[in-house]
């Protein structure tokens, strides 16, 4: 029984990615979801990929015992965000009767691309798929999270940090996302909702692929930290997420946590 049991917590971008070579899990999402699920907290997966998500519910629930709602959802330009948003929120409830954590994690972007060469059409699915979905997700989950005193995990990333070559809509949503965290972090302090940050770098499937397609954009953004490894998606960046769902966690609300491969938490 792990402290998280009876709790549930909302996941976007929570499918199941390919694993890496080692077994491991392929994607942050994911790994959050294997590292909440062995707290023996129920889960509300979101993704566009249904089989991701069929492949997660089954996998996560035969392992550890718990119950899995997944929903489809995308939310971008073409779309009505924000009903989006609510859909899964009312299913959250319908189906658990509480939210005690959000963890905005989705995110798609077209990396590599320079600021002069980005098409509006590229920067709106930054935007959108991350910006916007936090902000919407976090509105729908408000006043649930405030009759639990739940918490909200949001993701930002280096590339906003330090400006990375080639992903400026993927910065610039970064960015809003930790800018929108902070005046949440401000503003539902009173109601007893604790707003962080948490910017990764883990070794996922999807960077495998990035250093395989593009590998002069991989070499100028991304680089070894000093520990020699890139953090694991479930037993770094998904435990930090468990720790900063514990209500006696003391790090102050509105904190930045970069997690870097082996160096643990910096504010």
């Amino acid at each position: 029984m792990g402290f998280l049991t009876g709790k549930t917590a909302i996941i976007t971008g929570g499918g199941k990615a390919e694993p890496l070579k080692d077994g491991s899990a392929g994607s942050i999402g994911y790994g959050i979801a294997i590292a909440y699920a062995k707290e023996g907290a129920n889960l509300v997966l979101t993704g566009r990929n249904v089989n991701k998500l069929e492949l997660a519910k089954q996998e996560l629930e035969s392992a550890y015992g718990i119950k899995v709602l997944i929903m489809q959802a995308d939310i971008n330009e073409r779309e009505n965000g924000e009903e989006v948003a609510k859909k899964v929120v009312d299913a959250t409830i319908k189906e658990f009767g509480r939210i005690d954590v959000l963890i905005n994690n989705a995110q798609a972007s077209a990396s590599g691309v320079t600021l002069a060469n980005h098409t509006v059409e590229q920067f709106n699915l930054a935007i959108y798929s991350g910006l916007y979905s936090a902000f919407f997700y976090m509105k729908a989950c408000y006043p649930y999270l405030k009759e639990t005193k739940g918490s909200v995990i949001n993701f930002a990333s280096g590339a906003g940090l330090f400006g990375n070559f080639g992903q400026s809509a993927y910065a610039a949503a970064k960015e809003g996302i930790r800018g929108l965290s902070r005046v949440a972090a401000t503003e539902w302090g009173p109601d007893g909702i604790n707003v962080n940050v948490v910017c990764p770098l883990a070794w996922t499937s999807q960077l495998e692929k990035w250093q395989q397609y593009n590998p002069e954009a991989f070499k100028a953004n991304v680089k070894m930290p000093p520990m020699g490894h890139f953090g694991d998606s479930e037993k770094e960046i998904g435990r930090v997420c468990v720790q900063l769902a514990n209500p006696d966690f003391k790090y102050m609300s509105g904190e930045t946590l970069t997690l870097e491969g082996g160096m643990g938490l910096r504010p």
